[in-house]
């Protein structure tokens, strides 16, 4: 089986998306698959045929980073840099999803992806802030 991390990295040449485990446990190759969070390492490419796949490489607009970025540096969430991008993507499904940012939420929201480095905290941190400084819509649609 052809996966979806493997089209992303060695196809089209978007090699943010990390491949931590390759079996789903890690959450460094999520992605956003219509919204929702997926690991790439487990989606068979022929199944996002029509699909919209949204990547790390995907937050950044104009030049400018995601908000959800520029949190991660002001608040530390970036250590090693491997389980960042899946943080990411895990923080903005989130976000767009617009549930409110407690630490429980954003701990529910991130439960899938593992880091080694921070001991979560300052992950919870940026996503918090991040959360809070952008308009509640529940679509990454209307934030565009």
């Amino acid at each position: 089986m052809r996966r979806l991390l493997d089209a992303l990295r060695e196809d089209l040449g978007l090699t943010g998306t990390k491949e931590g485990c390759g079996e789903g446990e890690c959450g460094a190759c999520t992605v956003l698959l219509d919204g929702a969070v997926v690991d790439a390492c487990l989606v068979p490419v022929c199944q996002v045929d029509g699909a919209d796949v949204r990547t790390v490489e995907g937050l950044a607009q104009d030049g400018r980073m995601d908000p959800l970025q520029e949190a991660f540096l002001v608040h530390g969430g970036a250590q090693c840099g491997i389980c960042t991008p899946g943080m990411l993507m895990a923080g903005r499904a989130f976000i767009d999803g617009g549930a409110e940012a407690s630490d429980g939420a954003i701990r529910e929201a991130i439960a899938g992806n593992l880091c080694r480095c921070t001991g979560y905290t300052k992950i919870i941190d940026a996503i918090a802030a991040a959360a809070l400084a952008e308009p509640q819509t529940g679509s990454q649609e209307a934030n565009q």
